[in-house]
């Protein structure tokens, strides 16, 4: 997904959040900046699905929820709202306080990478992700070749960090029990 600030001028949360709620496209608050967010390509879409998908197959009947590109999620310590590609929160849900629409308490967030966005996903937004209590993954998912790099919290300042390589490779998330084939997250995906 690529990225452009809208009208370059400081918006206040709440001008923000009025606009959002009406707004055609889906734009990210950074620090009173709105950033528009475009649409992403097809293989950053299947990845998408694909993972989601097996992700919330997987999770059925247990106290998870998984969502896909359209919640927004807060981060208070950071004065961000994003829209991650994929979120796992462990019920209950924490909502931002007076409102139905924000989420607060991601356990799980992943991330396809695109050209535009890598140094940001990987740099600023995941600091910005490690704000936050209950966040304990971060799945980095490359369009371009078949290439995941995953952060694993193994105590309160330390992440451990594994590379895949390959679609004949898995990957195992720790926080949910799940694992997946890399040749599954790419299924369909035209490098």
């Amino acid at each position: 997904m690529t990225s452009s600030t809208l009208h370059q001028r400081i918006y206040t949360i709440q001008e923000y959040l009025d606009q959002e709620t009406q707004a055609q496209e889906r734009h990210e608050y950074r620090n009173g900046e709105m950033i528009l967010m475009s649409g992403g390509t097809p293989n950053h879409n299947r990845i998408n699905l694909n993972f989601a998908g097996a992700l919330n197959f997987s999770l059925k009947r247990q106290p998870f929820d998984v969502f896909m590109t359209d919640q927004r999620l807060w981060i208070p310590d950071k004065t961000l709202y994003t829209y991650p590609d994929v979120m796992v929160i462990q019920q209950p849900l924490t909502l931002q306080p007076g409102r139905k629409d924000t989420v607060m308490n991601p356990l799980l967030i992943a991330e396809v990478l695109s050209n535009s966005t890598r140094s940001y996903d990987k740099d600023e937004k995941f600091a910005a992700y490690r704000s936050l209590s209950s966040f304990q993954e971060y799945v980095l998912i490359d369009q371009y070749s078949p290439h995941v790099e995953h952060y694993t919290k193994t105590d309160d300042q330390a992440w451990l960090f594994r590379e895949y390589d390959g679609l004949e490779t898995s990957i195992f998330l720790k926080s949910i029990d799940f694992q997946i084939d890399l040749a599954h997250i790419y299924d369909k995906v035209e490098f």
